[in-house]
């Protein structure tokens, strides 16, 4: 496995995307996308996983391979479990993912504890694959999940909520990073209502047509195509919508290195390192980050007017 220098890498995955595949329940939906994948075509399920396409065989829409299913699982950004990344797989083996439930309230007007099965049921009911992911180093992975403004339609949000803020499992003794006191747990993640609404947010429960491992955020996880991977927050057991924008976990432990947006700019520099290239796995060369992912089409509008060299 390919190793990374610390100082090229932000603290979390950056799993982003290309494209957004919306699937119906039916097979001939999911045949589609999954042979699109170089995945086989699956027979209707209910609740099981779906054939996961090789990744020797596999390539997303711009004909890059899919990242090893291996090296996803193994090498994870997950500082409640360590710092480490080859750490984490075998510290969380046994972390219980059910049961489980995400509290979602605030300022909505009917507030709702979901459990997982309601939450897989989301997925059966609106499933999205997606494809791709970029940063200093980077994967492409096939996540799968529903869309986060399915969820938030079912708790009806009040009109003078702004912010979604979401909140990761606190839990020491399953999480041993979380014992680190140098920094400010549990992890919390926040997002615009209309980022949040916006169809390319998906809230993902599996990859790679498998359920979703606990290295890599088991049972639920947020993921945001046009966003730096910090912003996927892991675990997730509660979602807020409040009027005031949340001071997330990076805000917290590092505010002259990281800001509330954390958009895919290309042009805006980490303080330690440039953001205008990223490196594959796998791969020795550095490709060029492009502004949004790709995505500046469906999501630029949604910044007009604001500076995003000043607002990153």
């Amino acid at each position: 496995m390919e190793k990374i220098s610390a100082s090229e890498i932000t603290p979390e995955h950056l799993y982003l995307t290309r494209r957004q595949f919306i699937a119906t329940a039916s097979a001939v939906a999911a045949g589609a996308l999954l042979s699109a994948c170089g995945a086989p075509t699956p027979t209707p399920t209910s609740g099981v996983a779906l054939p996961a396409p090789k990744a020797s065989q596999a390539a997303d829409e711009l004909g890059d391979k899919l990242t090893p299913y291996d090296t996803i699982t193994n090498y994870n950004n997950y500082y409640e479990f360590s710092l480490d990344k080859e750490s984490v797989a075998p510290l969380s083996k046994n972390f219980r993912t059910s049961p489980w439930t995400v509290q979602v309230g605030g300022l909505v007007n009917q507030p709702r504890t979901f459990g997982l099965e309601e939450l897989l049921k989301f997925e059966q009911e609106e499933r999205i694959y997606r494809l791709r992911c970029v940063e200093a180093w980077s994967m492409v992975i096939p996540w799968i999940g529903f869309p986060l403004s399915k969820l938030l339609a079912q708790v009806d949000p009040l009109s003078k909520a702004k912010y979604v803020r979401f909140e990761t499992l606190y839990d020491p003794k399953q999480m041993p990073g979380q014992q680190n006191s140098f920094m400010d747990w549990p992890y919390v993640e926040g997002l615009r209502l209309d980022e949040a609404m916006h169809d390319l947010t998906i809230l993902a429960t599996g990859l790679y047509g498998k359920p979703l491992p606990p290295q890599d955020g088991a049972p639920i996880r947020l993921i945001v195509p046009w966003k730096y991977g910090f912003k996927g927050i892991k675990s997730i057991v509660k979602i807020d919508l409040v009027e005031e924008m949340p001071i997330s976990f990076w805000m917290a432990s590092a505010p002259h290195e990281y800001g509330f947006y954390a958009n895919v700019n290309p042009d805006v520099s980490h303080p330690r390192w440039s953001q205008a290239t990223e490196r594959r796995i796998g791969e020795l060369s550095r490709r060029k980050t492009i502004l949004f992912n790709g995505y500046a089409d469906q999501v630029a509008q949604l910044y007009a007017g604001l500076d995003l060299r000043k607002n990153y």
